[in-house]
């Protein structure tokens, strides 16, 4: 309803005899102006779905995780082709251990939670690639390739056969995966992607992968060949 603008009223007093006395009638009173129409508002931006932080606040960490990808990759690809000629292996202590921080920060995070449970398509998974590294990988770790270990130290008791070539090459596919999100700009994607196969996967593989190494390197640092005794 309207505002009416408060008009001269005439006020009466009904005698008994039935006169009418009037009195003299107020000044009108001016009315209000009308409030002026408010701006709109800009609409909100869709809130993403509850848990989930905005794709803005997760690229710092994307960004650095996607770094660290990429740099794993390079370092693992020069030894697959034969580069590090007698450093192999404390290269690859190196490039996993470096990866492996990454992963941690992975693990230390939150919880990253897609909008919807729908994962957009990547395209071809690099199998021939990735089996070139492979058979690469093999050939420079020959004699320390195959190795053991216990999957789950809390619910394993048998120690599980593993191939450091079949690790490596298995981190860097979950990695490459994540890059195809990441390098689409898919940041919360990559960042799912690259935080749920570092708990369900390449953590795993790297982390043995890691062990593995770590004892190459300390075999030769710490074995002695045993001295003739003298006679």
């Amino acid at each position: 309803m309207s505002d009416e603008p408060d008009g001269a009223r005439l006020s009466t007093k009904h005698q008994a005899d039935g006169a009418v006395s009037a009195k003299p009638a107020k000044a009108a009173v001016p009315a209000k102006p009308a409030k002026a129409a408010q701006s709109a508002q800009p609409a909100k931006a869709a809130q993403p779905a509850d848990g989930a932080l905005p794709a803005e606040d997760w690229r710092p960490l994307a960004d650095r995780i996607g770094g660290n990808a990429r740099d794993f990759l390079d370092g693992l690809t020069a030894v697959a082709r034969g580069e590090s000629a007698d450093e192999t292996v404390p290269l690859l202590l190196l490039e996993v251990a470096q990866v492996m921080l990454a992963g941690a920060q992975l693990g230390a995070s939150k919880d990253v939670i897609l909008p919807s449970n729908w994962e957009p398509d990547i395209g071809a998974d690099p199998d021939l690639a990735l089996d070139a590294l492979r058979i690469g990988l093999a050939e420079r770790l020959s004699g320390f390739d195959d190795y053991a270990e216990i999957f789950d130290p809390y619910a394993d008791t048998a120690a599980t056969p593993f191939r450091l070539s079949d690790d490596l090459a298995a981190v860097a596919a979950d990695l490459i995966h994540g890059l195809r999100h990441h390098e689409a700009g898919r940041i919360a994607e990559a960042l799912w992607w690259w935080q749920y196969s570092y708990v369900n996967h390449w953590g795993t593989h790297g982390g043995a992968a890691l062990r593995a190494l770590h004892s190459v390197v300390a075999h030769a640092r710490l074995d002695v060949a045993e001295e003739p005794a003298a006679r």
